[in-house]
Protein backbone atom coordinates (compact mmCIF):
# COMPACT_ATOMS: atom_id res chain seq x y z
CA UNK A 1 0.00 0.00 0.00
CA UNK A 2 1.34 3.93 -0.88
CA UNK A 3 0.32 6.66 1.46
CA UNK A 4 -0.73 9.93 -0.01
CA UNK A 5 -0.68 13.29 2.56
CA UNK A 6 -2.93 16.09 2.29
CA UNK A 7 -2.85 18.57 4.98
CA UNK A 8 -1.53 16.53 7.78
CA UNK A 9 -3.78 13.13 6.96
CA UNK A 10 -2.22 10.43 5.76
CA UNK A 11 -4.44 7.85 3.75
CA UNK A 12 -3.20 4.46 2.34
CA UNK A 13 -4.02 3.55 -1.64
CA UNK A 14 -2.77 1.02 -3.96
CA UNK A 15 -3.36 2.87 -6.90
CA UNK A 16 -5.64 5.89 -8.37
CA UNK A 17 -7.51 4.61 -11.28
CA UNK A 18 -8.51 6.79 -13.71
CA UNK A 19 -12.11 6.25 -16.16
CA UNK A 20 -14.03 7.70 -18.24
CA UNK A 21 -14.41 8.91 -21.87
CA UNK A 22 -12.21 9.73 -24.21
CA UNK A 23 -10.99 13.09 -24.27
CA UNK A 24 -11.76 13.73 -20.50
CA UNK A 25 -8.11 14.35 -19.26
CA UNK A 26 -6.86 11.05 -17.99
CA UNK A 27 -3.59 10.73 -19.85
CA UNK A 28 -2.76 14.45 -19.06
CA UNK A 29 -4.31 14.54 -15.26
CA UNK A 30 -2.21 10.96 -14.64
CA UNK A 31 0.78 12.28 -14.90
CA UNK A 32 0.46 15.35 -13.89
CA UNK A 33 -1.19 13.39 -10.57
CA UNK A 34 1.36 10.63 -10.68
CA UNK A 35 4.35 13.44 -10.32
CA UNK A 36 2.89 15.65 -7.59
CA UNK A 37 2.54 12.20 -5.22
CA UNK A 38 5.60 11.02 -6.43
CA UNK A 39 4.22 7.63 -8.20
CA UNK A 40 4.84 6.20 -11.26
CA UNK A 41 1.96 6.84 -13.86
CA UNK A 42 1.02 4.48 -16.48
CA UNK A 43 -1.65 4.21 -19.53
CA UNK A 44 -2.98 1.21 -19.87
CA UNK A 45 -3.65 1.48 -23.18
CA UNK A 46 0.16 3.02 -24.41
CA UNK A 47 1.25 -0.01 -22.19
CA UNK A 48 -1.17 -2.64 -24.50
CA UNK A 49 0.26 -1.34 -27.48
CA UNK A 50 3.92 -1.59 -26.25
CA UNK A 51 3.18 -5.06 -25.52
CA UNK A 52 1.58 -5.74 -28.67
CA UNK A 53 3.85 -3.76 -30.35
CA UNK A 54 0.95 -2.48 -32.77
CA UNK A 55 -1.10 0.28 -32.29
CA UNK A 56 -4.89 0.67 -31.06
CA UNK A 57 -5.99 1.51 -34.69
CA UNK A 58 -4.01 -2.03 -36.36
CA UNK A 59 -5.56 -3.90 -33.58
CA UNK A 60 -9.35 -2.90 -34.08
CA UNK A 61 -8.36 -3.07 -37.88
CA UNK A 62 -6.96 -6.51 -37.94
CA UNK A 63 -8.91 -8.41 -35.29
CA UNK A 64 -11.63 -6.59 -33.77
CA UNK A 65 -12.91 -4.65 -31.06
CA UNK A 66 -13.60 -8.36 -28.61
CA UNK A 67 -9.89 -9.18 -29.02
CA UNK A 68 -8.62 -5.83 -28.60
CA UNK A 69 -11.02 -5.59 -25.65
CA UNK A 70 -9.95 -9.02 -24.08
CA UNK A 71 -6.34 -8.04 -24.28
CA UNK A 72 -6.90 -4.54 -22.67
CA UNK A 73 -8.34 -6.66 -19.87
CA UNK A 74 -5.06 -9.04 -19.30
CA UNK A 75 -3.08 -5.55 -19.78
CA UNK A 76 -5.02 -3.99 -16.75
CA UNK A 77 -4.97 -6.67 -14.89
CA UNK A 78 -1.15 -7.01 -14.86
CA UNK A 79 -0.70 -3.20 -14.75
CA UNK A 80 -3.20 -3.39 -11.50
CA UNK A 81 -0.98 -5.74 -9.59
CA UNK A 82 1.77 -3.60 -8.89
CA UNK A 83 0.92 -0.22 -6.72
CA UNK A 84 1.92 3.29 -6.11
CA UNK A 85 0.95 4.13 -9.79
CA UNK A 86 -1.79 6.92 -11.46
CA UNK A 87 -3.31 4.47 -13.94
CA UNK A 88 -5.23 6.18 -16.98
CA UNK A 89 -7.71 3.43 -18.51
CA UNK A 90 -8.54 3.42 -21.84
CA UNK A 91 -12.46 5.11 -22.20
CA UNK A 92 -14.21 1.68 -22.69
CA UNK A 93 -11.73 -0.59 -20.29
CA UNK A 94 -15.38 0.07 -17.55
CA UNK A 95 -17.23 -2.11 -20.15
CA UNK A 96 -15.88 -5.39 -19.11
CA UNK A 97 -17.40 -6.00 -15.04
CA UNK A 98 -14.16 -7.45 -14.48
CA UNK A 99 -12.46 -4.49 -15.54
CA UNK A 100 -14.59 -2.85 -12.92
CA UNK A 101 -14.29 -4.85 -9.82
CA UNK A 102 -10.39 -5.32 -10.61
CA UNK A 103 -9.84 -1.55 -10.78
CA UNK A 104 -11.79 -1.04 -7.70
CA UNK A 105 -9.82 -3.96 -5.51
CA UNK A 106 -6.93 -2.78 -6.50
CA UNK A 107 -7.31 0.78 -6.26
CA UNK A 108 -9.04 4.37 -5.86
CA UNK A 109 -10.92 4.81 -8.87
CA UNK A 110 -11.94 8.14 -10.22
CA UNK A 111 -14.23 8.84 -12.99
CA UNK A 112 -13.26 11.94 -15.21
CA UNK A 113 -15.69 13.53 -17.18
CA UNK A 114 -16.60 16.46 -19.42
CA UNK A 115 -19.16 17.83 -21.43
CA UNK A 116 -19.53 16.83 -25.25
CA UNK A 117 -18.51 19.95 -26.69
CA UNK A 118 -15.44 19.72 -24.88
CA UNK A 119 -14.85 16.00 -25.57
CA UNK A 120 -15.23 16.75 -29.18
CA UNK A 121 -12.63 19.97 -28.91
CA UNK A 122 -10.37 17.76 -27.27
CA UNK A 123 -10.35 15.16 -29.64
CA UNK A 124 -10.55 16.41 -33.22
CA UNK A 125 -7.32 16.35 -34.30
CA UNK A 126 -6.40 13.03 -32.72
CA UNK A 127 -6.03 10.25 -35.33
CA UNK A 128 -5.56 7.39 -33.07
CA UNK A 129 -9.19 6.91 -31.83
CA UNK A 130 -10.92 4.23 -34.14
CA UNK A 131 -14.45 4.46 -32.34
CA UNK A 132 -14.57 7.73 -33.45
CA UNK A 133 -14.29 7.21 -37.19
CA UNK A 134 -16.90 9.05 -39.46
CA UNK A 135 -18.74 12.20 -38.17
CA UNK A 136 -16.90 13.13 -35.05
CA UNK A 137 -19.90 15.25 -33.16
CA UNK A 138 -22.24 12.38 -33.61
CA UNK A 139 -20.10 9.08 -32.69
CA UNK A 140 -18.92 11.17 -29.57
CA UNK A 141 -22.39 12.07 -28.96
CA UNK A 142 -23.42 8.46 -29.55
CA UNK A 143 -20.73 6.92 -27.58
CA UNK A 144 -21.51 9.17 -24.35
CA UNK A 145 -25.46 8.34 -24.56
CA UNK A 146 -24.16 4.36 -24.77
CA UNK A 147 -21.77 5.02 -21.92
CA UNK A 148 -23.35 7.76 -19.62
CA UNK A 149 -23.72 4.97 -16.73
CA UNK A 150 -20.58 3.09 -17.55
CA UNK A 151 -18.37 4.86 -14.79
CA UNK A 152 -20.76 5.08 -12.40
CA UNK A 153 -19.17 2.86 -10.43
CA UNK A 154 -15.91 4.54 -9.70
CA UNK A 155 -15.60 5.88 -6.04
CA UNK A 156 -16.09 9.56 -7.05
CA UNK A 157 -16.57 11.90 -10.33
CA UNK A 158 -15.20 14.65 -11.60
CA UNK A 159 -15.74 17.26 -14.34
CA UNK A 160 -12.92 18.10 -16.03
CA UNK A 161 -14.66 20.52 -17.97
CA UNK A 162 -13.29 24.06 -16.91
CA UNK A 163 -11.01 23.11 -14.74
CA UNK A 164 -6.70 23.23 -14.50
CA UNK A 165 -5.20 20.16 -14.58
CA UNK A 166 -3.91 21.00 -11.08
CA UNK A 167 -7.08 21.74 -10.05
CA UNK A 168 -8.15 18.02 -11.30
CA UNK A 169 -4.92 16.88 -9.11
CA UNK A 170 -5.83 18.71 -6.24
CA UNK A 171 -9.42 17.24 -6.42
CA UNK A 172 -8.04 13.71 -6.57
CA UNK A 173 -6.25 13.83 -3.96
CA UNK A 174 -8.70 15.79 -1.49
CA UNK A 175 -11.71 12.82 -2.59
CA UNK A 176 -8.62 9.74 -1.88
CA UNK A 177 -8.09 11.54 1.40
CA UNK A 178 -11.69 11.34 1.95
CA UNK A 179 -12.04 7.69 0.75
Amino acid sequence: MTSIWEKGICVTVRNIVLVGFMGTGKSTVGKKLAERLGWSFCDSDAVLEEVQQTSIPELFRDHGEAHFRALETETLARILDSEGQVVATGGGAVLAESNRICMLQHGFVVALNATAETIIQRVSADTNRPLLQGNLEERVHTLMEQRKHAYDFAHTSIDTTDLSEDEIADRIIQQAVRH
